[in-house]
């Protein structure tokens, strides 16, 4: 059971820093007045799906993510031996 709990703890800090990161100066950035602006053109768009460009960026910082917690768990493997 202790594995589980070590894996919840590495995930839970992995997305909650990741949430920071992206979330709290995109918030920072949209309470300005310039930002503001740009929400509400974003808002006024009409464009109702993710597009191309959103899917492959999404793709791509999964695929980091996935990268970096294999290279983490590869060296700490061999470290133990």
């Amino acid at each position: 059971m202790e594995i589980f709990r070590n894996w919840w703890v590495r995930l839970t800090a992995v997305l909650g820093t990741a949430a920071l990161t992206v979330f709290v100066p995109a918030v920072a950035w949209a309470s300005t007045g310039p930002g503001e602006m740009v929400v509400e053109a974003a808002r006024r768009r009409t464009r109702g799906s993710f597009g191309l460009w959103g899917l492959i960026c999404c793709l791509i910082v999964v695929g980091v993510i996935v990268a970096v917690l294999v290279l983490v768990m590869r060296n700490r493997r061999s470290g133990k031996r």
